[in-house]
């Protein structure tokens, strides 16, 4: 069964996002996000989209349609903007936190595009976004160069069809690497329901508090579990952190 990836252009309609000498964050967002679709559904993947036209959503809304559609990863696609035009340039990958496949998936992108002239920022944690916080798989936002940097520019535009085709790579080779070692993961399970609307109340108390909680379909339960962790000692302290919140749990593996 192959893997299925939202991509997500950022901004768009009434929301250009960041502005500089006439040029548009959401379009070249829009462009790459396509780009970079068409390399990975010629891969096998099942690519999927919040917009492919100049159409405006909220965060929420696209979180909402990645946990609906029950994708398998989330990918937003935004530029990066500064103060002062030319005052920083390069790369960089948001994630909720730096654990997990999307966290390996987030490092093989920064290191993709570092090789095709990028300064590279590196993977930052950003746990307020929405984008990476509602969604509930893997999800990553990445900042491909900033748009009031010249130098930044002049690399997106002579080698638009050469970044996307590394990011496609990086995607692929983050993916390939799962499906041949199969790590183990520790998670801690918080609750399982047969009612959907149950499990949702449990998942989204645990993100307003900060969790970094998702959803699992499992034959006929819903099954709400916080974090994947290689180490089992780091499952442990998760575990007795929510049991310290009153909250019922059980470390399974993955």
């Amino acid at each position: 069964m192959p893997y299925s990836i939202m991509l997500d252009a950022g901004h768009g309609g009434s929301d250009p996002g960041a502005v500089y000498k006439g040029r548009q964050e959401k379009d070249d967002n829009l462009a790459l996000t396509l780009a970079v679709g068409k390399f990975l559904e010629n891969n096998g993947i099942d690519v999927l989209y919040t917009r492919t036209t100049d159409d405006y959503l909220t965060p929420f809304e696209r979180a909402r349609l990645a946990n609906e559609a029950g994708v398998d990863y989330f990918i937003s696609f935004h530029r990066n903007s500064s103060p002062e035009a030319n005052q920083y340039q390069g790369v960089e990958v948001l994630v909720y936190d730096k654990s997990g496949i999307k966290y390996q998936m987030a490092q093989n992108i920064v290191g993709a595009l570092g090789e095709l002239g990028f300064r590279e920022i590196g993977v930052q944690e950003r746990p307020g976004l929405v984008v990476l916080r509602r969604t509930r798989m893997p999800a990553l936002l990445i900042e491909t160069g900033f748009i009031n940097s010249d130098e930044d520019n002049r690399l997106y535009d002579e080698r638009q069809k050469e970044i996307a085709q590394a990011i496609a790579d990086a995607i692929l080779g983050t993916l390939n690497e799962e499906t041949i070692e199969e790590p183990l993961y520790y998670r801690v399970q918080v609750g399982a329901y047969r009612s959907r609307e149950n499990a949702d109340r449990m998942l989204y108390q645990l993100l307003d508090k900060g969790y970094p909680a998702f959803l699992l379909h499992e034959g006929d339960l819903y099954k709400v579990q916080v974090g994947a962790f290689q180490q089992i000692g780091n499952a442990i302290n998760m575990e007795q952190r929510l049991r310290n919140e009153g909250y019922s749990t059980l470390i399974v593996t993955k």
